[in-house]
Order: C-alpha cells, then structure tokens, then sequence
C-alpha cells in the first residue's frame, strides 16, 4: 500500500490563496485576504496548513491560534469537505496543540457551534470540557457556541499525552493511507 504524504506546516504569503479556498469551503467566507495577511503578520499567531501533492489545490486544511498570555485561543480547525473522515482534523488539533505547548501556553480554549457534533466529539478525544456557552455567538444564524477548554499543557504527563495523540492520529491516518510529516 502507497502512503499519502500529508504535511503540516506555517502557512506563507504564498499560500494566502488556498487558505481564502478552504476558508470559503469550510465558513462561506469566514475571513478576507487582509485578515489572513494579518494572522501571517502577528508573532502571537500560529496559522499552519495541511498539504499533499495528491491534491489539485495542495492544500486541504488549516489551523490556527492565538497566544494570549498563557493560552492558546484557537480560531481555526479546518479541513476541506472532500477530505472529512479521514483523521486530518485530529492531525490538525495536534498540530496546534503541539505548537502552543512548545511555545510554554498552559491552556487552549475555543468556540465551536453547538450543532457541530463532529468537531465537538473531535475536541473532547483531545480532553477539552465544556466551559461556558455563548448565546447567539455566530451572525449568520444566531446560533449559540459552547466555550471548550483544556489545561495543565505544561504539566510533565502531558508529554505522554502528546506521544499518545501522534501515535493514535498516524494509525488513524494509516487507514486512510496518509502518513503525516511534520516540516
């Protein structure tokens, strides 16, 4: 069996139109070209791509978050419909909260729709609990967003974690004949 190299890397200023793509696949158009220049811009972001030769568009998902104090506040978990099921959503998550753990954050926190059970059951796997609920947090239908976070990132167990998540995402993507490679 042939593996798929998937890579997860920081995006570049070449890749701000594939990243307006799976934006405009994933949220309709969640944000504009200056939003992502401006994501590129900030030492206090991490906005990393998902990509493979396999596809046309080289890139088939995208993550991010902000660093605020000791917090990883992630905005983005995204991965081109074509590609749902397949584990690359997990292999994201990781991704990112591999970076903020390297970069000394204690915790990650983020909103998600309380309609989207896929991305909810995805972030619980990866131990985050509900925190809080926002009533009415997105503007194209008023829906709520449930507040999740995880802690203790910084704690010496949760480098077991992280070596558990790489083993358990990789088998994962095994299945579905991707082998993830990390640049």
């Amino acid at each position: 069996m042939i593996s798929l190299a998937l890579e997860i890397q920081p995006l570049t200023p070449d890749d701000l139109s594939a990243a307006l793509e799976v934006d405009q696949a994933c949220f309709g158009g969640l944000w504009n070209l200056e939003a992502y220049q401006r994501e590129l811009e900030s030492p206090n972001t991490e906005l990393l791509g998902l990509f493979s030769n396999f596809s046309s568009s080289r890139m088939l998902g995208m993550g991010c978050f902000w660093s605020i104090v000791d917090e990883a506040h992630i905005t983005i978990v995204a991965v081109h419909p074509h590609y749902h099921r397949q584990g690359l959503g997990a292999a994201l998550l990781y991704s990112l909260l591999l970076r903020a753990y390297d970069r000394g954050l204690e915790r990650a926190t983020l909103e998600v729709r309380v309609s989207n059970t896929a991305a909810i059951s995805l972030y619980q796997k990866f131990g985050f609990k509900t925190a809080g609920r926002r009533r009415g947090y997105y503007r194209d239908n008023g829906e709520d967003a449930l507040v999740l976070w995880t802690g203790e990132m910084q704690q010496p167990e949760f480098t077991q974690t992280l070596a558990t998540w790489h083993t358990t995402i990789c088998d994962r993507l095994s299945q579905s004949e991707w082998q993830l490679v990390f640049k």
